[in-house]
C-alpha cells in the first residue's frame, strides 16, 4: 500500500506559508485555490449545484476572475476529475509495477493486488470527501454529460485492471473459464467499490468506505 494518499490540499502551492506577503497569487496559485474551494464546497451539506456566484464568494473575487481561470465551470470540475484520474492511477501503477518488477517466489497474488487497489481508492475517497461526490457522479447531476461520461470511464479502467490482475492467477489455477471468471470476479468487486462510495456521500460522509473492509473483500475476492 502507498505510504500517502494525496489530498487536494497536498498539490495547493500556497499551502506553506510565504515569507513575504504577496498581493497577488503566483502563476497557478488561483487555479489550484479555486478547484480546492469547489471541492470543499462539495463537502458541505446541500451542496447539490454550486454556482460560480458562490463559489466566487468564498474565494472574496469576482466571477469574472474564475472566468479568467477556467472557460466554464464544466472545465473545473475536469480539474477535479483530472486529480482524481492522476491521483488515484499513479498509486495503481506502483501496484501493479511493484508485481511486474517482483521475484518469481515474491510475486503477490492477483486477489491480494485488486485489495489494495480498492483499499486505496477507498482511502483515497474518506481524505478526499468532496471528490467521492465527484467519483459517485451526485456533483455532475447538473453539469455537462461528458463529465459524468469520464468518471464511468474511470471506474471501466479501474475493472479492467482488475480484471487484468486476476485473470493471471484463475488461469493458474486451472479455471476452464479463467476470462469469464476474472471478468464476474472484476465486474463485483467493482460495483462492491462503487456502492461503497455511494454510501460513504449519502451518509454525509459519516458512513466510512473503510468499515469492515477486509473482512467484505474476503467474501468477494
Amino acid at each position: 500500500m502507498p505510504d500517502a494518499l494525496p489530498s487536494l490540499t497536498d498539490a495547493d502551492p500556497a499551502s506553506d506559508p510565504p515569507a513575504v506577503a504577496r498581493k497577488r497569487p503566483k502563476p497557478g496559485e488561483r487555479r489550484v485555490q479555486i478547484l480546492q474551494a469547489l471541492a470543499e464546497m462539495l463537502e458541505q451539506p446541500g451542496a447539490d449545484r454550486i454556482t460560480t456566484a458562490a463559489l466566487a464568494a468564498r474565494l472574496s473575487v469576482s466571477e469574472a476572475a474564475l472566468y479568467r481561470h477556467f472557460a466554464s465551470k464544466a472545465q473545473m470540475f475536469e480539474g477535479l476529475i483530472e486529480f482524481i484520474e492522476q491521483s488515484v492511477f499513479t498509486l495503481v501503477n506502483q501496484i501493479t509495477e511493484r508485481r511486474q518488477s517482483a521475484a518469481d517466489g515474491d510475486v503477490e497474488p492477483g486477489h491480494r493486488l485488486v485489495a489494495r487497489v480498492v483499499t486505496m481508492v477507498l482511502q483515497f475517497a474518506e481524505k478526499n470527501p468532496g471528490m467521492t461526490r465527484v467519483m459517485v457522479g451526485d456533483a455532475l447531476v447538473f453539469e455537462n454529460a461528458r463529465l459524468q461520461q469520464r468518471m464511468n470511464q474511470f471506474f471501466d479502467k479501474i475493472e479492467a485492471t482488475m480484471r487484468q490482475l486476476l485473470r493471471t492467477e484463475v488461469d493458474g489455477q486451472g479455471s476452464d473459464t479463467p476470462t469469464l471468471d476474472a471478468q464476474v470476479m472484476a465486474s463485483a468487486t467493482t460495483a462492491f467499490l462503487v456502492g461503497r462510495l455511494h454510501r460513504y456521500a449519502r451518509s454525509g460522509f459519516k458512513r466510512l468506505p473503510s468499515e469492515h473492509l477486509e473482512a467484505s473483500l474476503a467474501l468477494i475476492l
